[in-house]
């Protein structure tokens, strides 16, 4: 009986154990259970980027980019006292003080130089009274203001710090509409963030926000506190600096305007070797052509740049050009409009002679010019002496 018992414990615990394995790995050949496949997983791969990624260009670019705090002092004056009465004015002596108040801003830079140098927007730094640059390793610090260029909205700070990881900069010529890129920046100061978008435009001016317009136009997210950020190519490559958008509400609404890095390269060697920027300057004022102006002038398409206003005594009257005069070429090189012309004189040397072709009673005068020094402050989007 003892031998019986044995056999069918045995003969049960061996049932129980094909049970368990059927059960296990097929589980189809159980009546009322039901298969759930083989779970495919992939197989983990941390050196592999997935399709369609831009993780390896925000890893380059991402460690160049820091945050700027400043902080200024802002004066709001009181409303004076009986402002319609002035004998109480007298008796009750003066306006009080004004009252003073710290206003904190922030934005983006980007590290341009591995020996702390760093580029942002002049309006990110204008006025400020301290700046703390915050680096994506977590280390803040103070910086100095190396330089400013107003016109074209860039600056150039200076950090106590060596070797940090500079950007690489890019071909902004060889970027087209329809490529990808990066936005990278702190807005509303979250922290660093990366959006991404598409090349929208290339070579829009004439908005009014710059003295110096050419911007590349992305909907790439920009916000504010973006600004003085980069804007990088799908390799991680430096393509533009953010510097505005157009918005109705003071959010992205996917119209975005960075400087091109070949524009921001340029002011930013000159900032580092003399702290400023020079242009030339021919003491002009001049305004496009409309059609209606390019068929009195006699000419197949409106190019070229009026000359509407000319300083008294500066270079261009010296060298014979007379308002009414249509500038068409300088230095060979065919001027468009009154934007083009300004860049193409701000780019000569203070000091240089220029060779000017100009329309004149429908006959064309080639005249050379001495190209003097861009007076600072000199107007907006016009080359003429500033009013003073």
């Amino acid at each position: 009986m003892q031998k019986l018992w044995l056999i069918f414990s045995q003969t049960v615990t061996i049932c129980l154990g094909l049970l368990f394995v059927v059960a296990t790995f097929r589980q189809d050949a159980i009546p009322g259970t039901r298969s759930l496949g083989t779970v495919h997983e992939a197989v983990r791969d941390d050196t592999a980027t997935p399709p369609g990624s831009f993780r390896e260009a925000a890893r380059k670019a991402t460690p160049s980019v820091v945050n700027i705090f400043t902080s200024k002092q802002v004066h709001t004056p009181h409303p004076p006292i009986f402002p319609d009465n002035p004998a109480l004015r007298r008796f009750f002596g003066n306006n009080p003080p004004p009252d003073t108040q710290q206003q904190s801003s922030l934005g983006s830079g980007v590290i341009v130089l591995a020996q702390g140098y760093i580029l942002t927007n002049d309006h990110v730094i204008d006025g400020a009274q301290e700046i703390q640059v915050a680096l994506s390793d977590g280390r803040n610090v103070k910086a100095q203001i190396v330089g400013a260029d107003p016109e074209t909205d860039l600056a150039v700070l200076k950090v106590d710090l060596q070797n940090l990881p500079a950007i690489t900069f890019g071909l902004s010529e060889q970027v087209r509409v329809g490529d990808m890129a990066l936005a990278i920046g702190n807005p509303f100061g979250v922290g660093e963030t990366v959006t991404l978008g598409i090349i929208s435009a290339l070579g829009r001016s004439k908005l009014g926000i710059n003295t110096f317009e050419n911007f590349i136009q992305t909907d790439a997210a920009i916000n504010p506190g973006n600004s003085g950020g980069a804007l990088v190519d799908a390799s991680g490559n430096l393509i533009g600096i953010n510097s505005a958008i157009y918005s109705k509400t003071g959010g992205s609404q996917g119209i975005g305007f960075s400087i091109p890095v070949s524009l921001a390269k340029s002011v930013m060697e000159e900032i580092i070797k003399t702290g400023a920027v020079t242009r030339g300057w021919i003491g002009v004022e001049v305004q496009d052509l409309t059609p209606e102006l390019a068929e009195s002038f006699q000419l197949s398409k409106p190019d070229g740049a009026l000359i509407s206003g000319i300083l008294k005594g500066g270079p261009a009257e010296r060298a014979g050009v007379r308002p009414g005069d249509v500038l068409v070429q300088v230095e060979n090189k065919p001027i468009l409009d009154s934007q083009e012309m300004l860049n193409r004189i701000s780019a000569l040397k203070p000091g240089q002679t220029a060779h000017l072709h100009v329309l004149r009673n429908h006959q064309t005068l080639e005249m050379n010019v001495t190209v003097g020094k861009r007076p600072k402050g000199a107007i907006r989007n016009l080359d003429e002496e500033p009013e003073q």
